[in-house]
């Protein structure tokens, strides 16, 4: 092979194994930039997933942090709402109200002399009819009431009332009807409600309440400061624990549970609630348990809590299943009734308090024992055997003498229980001097405010030292005046409930004679003395197993309708003579 034709191949096989190297070359330079790349893309993206890790858990701490609420309603609703992760959060609207027809008056002076300055009313003009399409007349739409969206009116609201409406910390009421409260929205209400100065209504129709919600309610209701109206209607629990509404720490003062499925069972616990012979409640007046199921068995534990209550003025038991028996013992708390066993024993500690203030206190360290180092429940063996002494002489007396131990204890027993019975009447007459006392005294206190203002210039007591009137105003109704019959206690009934409804029950004739008989005697009580109450001035016993023409009923009729406030007599006629 010639030399020109190696040296030409050498040449070609050197510059293929040349451009070899450097495309390998070219290839690792490639693959560790390639390299290099997935590592930085590695770190950005740790960079990141810590990034986005650290604002995880700051938006967790700033959810974990609670929500304090200012009084601003609907503010404090919605952010709580928001923190719950509520899909729908309910508006916090005002309470819709028909809008008041406007009148407008101008004064101009008139020709006549006589009706000169008088205000003369111009009518409003009428509005002018609008031409439809056709050229017929069409009246303009009437402007009181206001259209919405459709099935807006349904959608779940709270809606409210405020003392002012450019300030939304004046809500005074709300209204939710006809949507679920559950226990996730009451949570919000106890977080909500206690912060609220001025709320005092709250009335929940018809929102489903069950026994932990109600309970829930129970526990926020001490913590308002100004609640005094509460509305549960159309709310049927399945333990029926109504009574912790008007527990001693509720502030409630008007209270209506219709239509809530309340049976004897229910009943009960409120009748025990209202009153008894250690506590009773001092704060309700008005309970609404009218179109409910309470028995006799329920009425007779109400009719018992009335016989110590003294606040209650307004009672509806209409629409229940009410008969006879239930009917003759709330008669006889209305009238008067004996004391028990009970009452009896707290009647005397009571009056044994108020005669002596110092009784329960302990007696002096000098007296408790002679000497500072023996405590004083160890006597000297001096003193028993002086007491011992003592104790023997009337034995051996009467050993002496020939009388036996059972005479003595008749004579004991005899003495003894005369004594309790004229205690028991002087206590009845103290207590109802003293209440009349303090009743005249808190009268004149009333009256001269304004005098004891000056008391420290006037040499009177300062503003510390007098008594507050609270205190003195309840008296206990067992320390009122008693009458001991046949053996027993008897005291007047129930004079402070004023308002009673008994209509669409199923009372009969027997029910009726008992409330006759009732009335009857509160009306003679009241005529000689009307300083614990005027009874009942307005009781309806319509609709019940008697006609409405009765005998019964028109004697009931005769003696409440000069007492019921609410009742307006026909305007008398002239008389027009015949010529």
């Amino acid at each position: 092979m010639p030399r020109s034709i190696r040296s030409a191949r050498s040449n070609s096989i050197c510059s293929v194994t040349s451009e070899s190297g450097r495309g390998a070359k070219l290839d690792e330079l490639l693959a560790s930039r390639v390299k290099m790349g997935k590592k930085v893309e590695k770190g950005l993206n740790k960079e990141k997933n810590q990034s986005a890790t650290s604002q995880d858990e700051l938006d967790s701490n700033k959810a974990l942090e609670p929500h304090v609420c200012t009084g601003n309603f609907s503010a404090d609703f919605s952010e709580l709402c928001r923190r719950n992760n509520m899909t729908f959060i309910p508006p916090v609207i005002m309470r819709p109200r028909p809008p008041a027809p406007v009148v407008q008056q101008e004064v101009s002076p008139a020709k006549g002399g006589k009706d000169k300055g008088k205000p003369s009313v111009t009518q409003p003009e009428p509005e002018q009819e609008e031409n439809a399409e056709d050229g017929e007349p069409v009246d303009a739409p009437p402007k009181t009431f206001t259209t919405k969206d459709k099935f807006e009116y349904f959608k779940p609201s709270i809606q409210v009332e405020m003392d002012n409406q450019d300030k939304p910390d004046t809500v005074n009421e709300i209204f939710i009807r006809g949507w679920k409260v559950d226990t996730v929205m009451m949570d919000i209400f106890k977080q909500c409600w206690p912060t609220m100065e001025k709320l005092h209504s709250i009335n929940l129709w018809n929102t489903g309440l069950n026994d932990d919600t109600l309970h829930t309610l129970s526990t926020i209701l001490p913590q308002c400061p100004n609640i005094k109206n509460v509305t549960l209607d159309g709310n049927a629990t399945e333990k029926e624990d109504w009574f912790e509404l008007i527990t001693e720490e509720s502030p409630v003062q008007n209270l209506s549970l219709r239509h809530c499925g309340i049976t004897n069972k229910g009943a009960k616990m409120i009748g025990r609630c209202l009153g008894s012979a250690k506590r009773a409640n001092t704060k309700l007046l008005t309970l609404n348990l009218s179109n409910n199921k309470i028995g006799e068995e329920g009425l007779e534990e109400i009719a018992q809590g009335l016989r110590l209550n003294r606040t209650l003025l307004s009672l509806s038991l209409a629409s229940n299943e009410i008969r006879d028996k239930g009917v003759v013992k709330l008669s006889e708390v209305l009238s008067r009734f004996p004391l028990t066993h009970e009452e009896v024993v707290e009647r005397r500690k009571l009056m044994s308090d108020r005669s002596s203030p110092d009784r329960n206190k302990s007696p002096p360290l000098s007296r408790r024992a002679d000497s500072k180092d023996r405590p004083g429940s160890v006597r000297s063996s001096t003193h028993q055997d002086k007491g011992g002494k003592k104790n023997e002489k009337p034995s051996a007396k009467a050993k002496k003498d020939g009388k036996g131990g059972k005479e003595e204890k008749e004579e004991k027993h005899e003495k003894t229980k005369g004594k309790k019975e004229k205690e028991d009447k002087a206590g009845a007459k103290k207590a109802a001097a003293e209440s009349q006392a303090r009743r005249a005294s808190l009268a004149a206190d009333a009256k001269g405010k304004g005098n004891k203002t000056k008391g420290k210039e006037k040499g009177g007591k300062p503003a510390q030292e007098q008594e507050p009137a609270d205190s003195q105003d309840f008296i206990n109704p067992l320390l009122e005046g008693a009458d001991y019959i046949d053996g027993r206690l008897w005291v007047a009934g129930n004079r402070v409930l004023i308002n009673l409804n008994l209509s669409r029950n199923e009372i009969g004739e027997t029910g009726l004679e008992a409330l006759l008989k009732a009335m009857q005697y509160q009306t003679t009580l009241c005529m000689e003395n009307k300083s614990s109450g005027t009874g009942l001035m307005r009781l309806l016993v319509g609709k019940n197993k008697v006609r409405s023409s009765h005998e019964l009923l028109q004697k009931i009729t005769d003696i409440m309708l000069p007492k019921d406030p609410f009742y307006k007599p026909p305007p008398q006629t002239p008389e027009v003579n015949e010529a």
